[in-house]
């Protein structure tokens, strides 16, 4: 039962952090930390991966017109060969763009980051700098521009900065917020292209944590009811996740989640030292 509950909390934790700039996977490692929970299982960095699958679907779930439209559009567009004026043609290749970094960072660098990035101290470090970023976004960006108004260059450029949330601490959502707000998006639109970018991502990672949970290459054992309950509350808490965020974007900063990021790096530092 201590399982389930760990794995529960998990979930409920992924769900809200993967949308929120407030960095998931580092909250995935602070967790557990902090309560001295040691199932190696919940602690897994597979199992973190694996109840990607409940954001996964709320994401799909959420934008699933778009997707609807997009998904058409870009497979016209390559027929085509052209956009044809046609906006989702544009829009699908641009998430095409910004994903092709975040996928070559993520077999480059997975490995190297599952074994070296994931301490608590450094994800503490990492809150601070992300935060800084997402500041220092909110007061350059100028918060006039739409989607449509991207070029495949600065499109790239968010996907670029999406890689570098690899690091545990940094925050996905975050970082590729702080990339669209300094490239002059509109808060509510750097959230929607970062949150439709990340689909197809965190659909790749969840297919290679698949395949080696299930071939035996992580190293863990498989609990099937924990991993269904993480799962199930990170697809609740993420679709809530998502529909708070963009409602708060919509007349708010983001600068109460630097706010956040700052305590919270200062709380797991205190704890550190204590200890």
């Amino acid at each position: 039962m201590d399982t389930l509950i760990q794995a529960l909390v998990m979930g409920l934790v992924q769900g809200l952090t993967e949308f929120l700039p407030v960095s998931s996977s580092g909250h995935l490692v602070i967790v557990p930390a902090l309560l001295g929970w040691t199932d190696p299982f919940i602690n897994s960095l597979e199992f973190s991966v694996m109840i990607h699958i409940g954001t996964l679907v709320a994401l799909l779930m959420y934008f699933r017109r778009d997707w609807v439209r997009l998904v058409p559009a870009g497979l016209a567009a390559l027929r085509d060969r052209s956009f044809d004026g046609d906006p989702d043609r544009r829009l699908a290749w641009l998430i095409v763009a910004a994903t092709i970094p975040a996928a070559l960072a993520g077999l480059v660098f997975n490995d190297l980051i599952e074994e070296r990035f994931r301490e608590v101290v450094l994800v503490a470090i990492m809150l601070v700098v992300g935060g800084a970023i997402l500041f220092a976004a909110e007061r350059r960006g100028s918060r006039t521009r739409t989607i449509a108004g991207l070029s495949v260059p600065t499109a790239l450029a968010i996907g670029a900065a999406q890689a570098l949330a690899l690091v545990p601490g940094l925050s996905r959502s975050g970082i590729s917020i702080a990339a669209g707000l300094f490239a002059g998006l509109e808060r509510q639109e750097a959230a929607r292209f970062s949150f439709l970018m990340a689909t197809p991502i965190t659909g790749a990672a969840v297919v290679y944590e698949t395949g080696k949970l299930l071939s035996g290459g992580a190293g863990v054992t498989v609990d099937f009811a924990p991993l269904a309950v993480g799962v199930l509350a990170a697809l609740v808490s993420g679709l809530v996740a998502i529909a708070a965020l963009l409602r708060l974007l919509h007349a708010h900063s983001t600068d109460v989640f630097v706010l956040y990021r700052l305590i919270l790096a200062a709380v797991v530092l205190a704890v550190v030292f204590v200890r």
